[in-house]
């Protein structure tokens, strides 16, 4: 039976910060599963007909976290699908409702990788300011033990050699988390 097969369908939701990797990981994690790929901003920006940055802008961030957990609840009820959310959709504890009908992957990259990654990121409405690597330092100490109740934690240094290499760790990761040990499917 394959990985796919023993998910019977369940959703898989990446969480993490910006700029972790969740789009470009998600999208070939769906691809290795036979599953459709959404990212949360992608879908918001179209249902918003605005981009995020323009909806922090005109209507605020308590605005784009409703959106967010309309787009949220909307993906949640379908199957087989690879979810790439935004870093701050664990921030609404409502969220978790939604996620918890799936499996929860956080990719857990290092602040020291994600600054490499974001310095001169103009799409990121948060770390629009002067002090934006103090920012991010700050709002990834608030959400961290948020992404630590994931179901699994896929740690990603500067050395991981790619989006195919983090692929492969996470399906590793899932299927340990979803299969039984062996012994105990025996009935032992």
């Amino acid at each position: 039976m394959t990985l796919s097969q023993h998910l019977k369908g369940i959703n898989l939701y990446l969480i993490g910060m910006m700029g972790a990797g969740k789009s470009s990981t998600g999208a070939q994690l769906a691809k290795a599963l036979g599953y459709h790929f959404f990212d949360t901003d992608s879908v918001l920006e179209a249902a918003a007909g605005q981009t995020i940055p323009e909806i922090f802008e005109h209507q605020g961030e308590a605005a784009f976290r409703q959106l967010e957990t309309a787009v949220l609840a909307q993906l949640a009820a379908h199957r087989r699908l690879v979810i790439a959310t935004g870093g701050g959709i664990v921030t609404q504890q409502h969220n978790w409702s939604y996620l918890h009908h799936g499996i929860v992957i956080w990719l857990d990259v290092p602040l020291t990788v994600l600054r490499s990654r974001l310095v001169g990121d103009m799409g990121r409405p948060l770390l629009q300011r002067g002090d934006w690597e103090a920012t991010l330092a700050q709002l990834m100490a608030q959400r961290r033990p948020l992404y630590a109740q994931a179901d699994v934690q896929v740690t990603i240094d500067d050395s991981d050699q790619g989006v195919e290499t983090i692929v492969e760790r996470i399906l590793t990761l899932v299927e340990k988390r979803i299969r039984p040990p062996a012994d105990s499917a025996m009935g032992n």
